[in-house]
């Protein structure tokens, strides 16, 4: 699309539009009723990552997400239309918030293009509910955006999701339109290099882990005896590090450096309106649905990479064949295998191998299956969330007792967060390798899965090892 340089030229090159919003406000006017008019549009490749730092205001809600490997990275901005919503029955409230907001649509300019169809984006907490009252995040939020730029392959393609009724003046919402096209357009020249223009001087940090060593190595122990006495066989068991810096953490530069840092994971941010960020580097899917084919990943034992090739190799020898790392893997291919029939599906599991992270490498199986039509991937997340790399086994029985040796609430941590377009395609992550970030405040999360043969001092060892993935980013 070629950006005119003021509203009567765009009025002209996009005529269509005029005249689309003109029918939707007569059907308004004539059934007394409101719409969402959705407008797809291409335009001029620009970095979704700077929209967000130039665009998103402290008092609405955003969703940043980028995968490097996919070529893909978009940002949402403010909502049209949100659900806040907990309990059992989220995910079901969830699938009808949606459904209902599509039967609300009426679209222009949607195509097989990639991203030209609104979508929606999900921040499911790991629990149903929030037993702290003062965590900055809904047990489970779903927002359809006003705004959502999208790049995919180079290709840039914004949403705009515009709410119609019987009194909306049609010159109005075309003027926002195109103001909003206009600074979208005029940030262009930006690149991600931008963030050089920020300050790299050393950050200075405050660190106090709340859950101290010692008492995190205690918790190990003490699941241990509960898998000898065959309470449960696994348990994932977490730890958080606060920090506080000298000056407010700068959002833009912390992704930024993630993706730089972190190239081969999903890069995320979801705020919750209220300035508070939830940000992070997630190696993890929990499912991707494309054209009704759904890969999912086992992602479970872990080693970290080495200082030379020969130690790098030696380390991923050691868990290729650790008895230890390999069951605590199988439990979680069993899982999602078993998980998905119970939906009908048919699950593939392709051949193992490694997830060579910066400074982790992990056990890895990618698992695919067919989606039938009549299954949303919304019931597909419940169904597998959370599985063993991020809870345990028996399921229910280690996240009753997740929380009663956690003290702190996980929130989004290692919980399904992504998004759902009009026409089933999906992407969740799990929230992995992340931190709630709050002004000048940060808390990292990390875990580790305990399993029989467990050393406590190895498990705290790799969350100590998880948390450099994000003290890099924020430095």
């Amino acid at each position: 699309m070629t950006v005119s340089q003021c509203l009567p030229d765009f009025l002209v090159y996009n005529k269509e539009i005029y005249e689309f919003l003109l029918a939707v406000r007569e059907k308004c006017i004539r059934n007394n009723y409101t719409k969402i008019a959705s407008v797809s549009l291409e335009i001029n490749l620009v970095d979704p990552l700077v929209l967000l730092a130039k665009l998103a205001q402290q008092h609405q809600v955003s969703f940043y997400w980028e995968n490097q490997a996919n070529k893909e990275s978009i940002v949402a901005i403010d909502a049209v239309a949100k659900l806040e919503v907990s309990g059992k029955e989220r995910f079901d409230k969830a699938e009808k918030f949606i459904k209902d907001c599509l039967s609300n649509i009426v679209e222009f300019g949607w195509d097989k293009v990639e991203f030209s169809q609104p979508h929606f984006y999900c921040g499911f907490g790991f629990f149903e509910d929030n037993l702290q009252q003062d965590y900055p995040f809904a047990a489970s939020t779903i927002f359809l955006p006003s705004w959502q730029v999208a790049v995919k392959d180079k290709r840039c393609r914004l949403v705009a999701n515009l709410v119609v009724n019987a009194d909306t003046n049609i010159n109005v919402i075309l003027q926002v339109l195109w103001t909003k096209i206009e600074i979208i357009q005029s940030l262009a020249y930006y690149s991600s290099n931008t963030a050089s223009t920020y300050d790299n001087s050393q950050r200075r940090f405050n660190k106090e882990s709340i859950a101290n060593p010692e008492k995190f190595k205690n918790s190990v122990k003490s699941a241990l005896k509960s898998i000898e006495s065959n309470r449960f066989s696994k348990i994932v068991l977490a730890d958080i590090l606060d920090i506080r810096s000298a000056t407010i953490f700068n959002l833009f530069k912390s992704l930024h450096n993630l993706r730089q840092l972190h190239p081969n994971c999903c890069i995320f941010s979801i705020s919750n309106g209220k300035g508070q960020n939830f940000i992070g580097a997630s190696p993890e899917r929990l499912i991707s649905i494309h054209k009704q084919q759904l890969i999912t990943d086992a992602l479970a034992g872990s080693a970290p990479r080495g200082k030379t090739p020969q130690e790098d190799s030696a380390n991923a020898n050691l868990l290729l064949n650790s008895e230890k790392e390999r069951h605590e893997h199988s439990l979680v291919i069993d899982f999602i295998t078993q998980q998905l029939s119970k939906l009908g599906l048919l699950p593939q599991i392709l051949a193992p191998r490694l997830r060579q992270l910066s400074n982790i490498q992990h056990l890895w199986t990618p698992i695919q299956a067919t989606v039938p039509s009549n299954v949303h991937p919304l019931q597909i997340v419940a169904q597998l969330h959370p599985t063993p790399a991020v809870a345990g086994c028996d399921r229910d029985l280690a996240c009753a007792e997740i929380r009663r040796y956690e003290s702190f609430e996980r929130g989004l941590y290692a919980a399904p967060l992504g998004w759902v377009d009009a026409s089933g395609n999906c992407e969740f992550i799990v929230g992995i390798r992340s931190a709630l970030i709050d002004g000048d405040k940060a808390r990292l999360y990390a875990g580790a899965g305990i399993v029989a043969g467990s050393d406590p001092n190895k498990e705290l060892a790799e969350i100590q090892l998880k948390f450099q993935a994000l003290l890099k980013a924020l430095i």
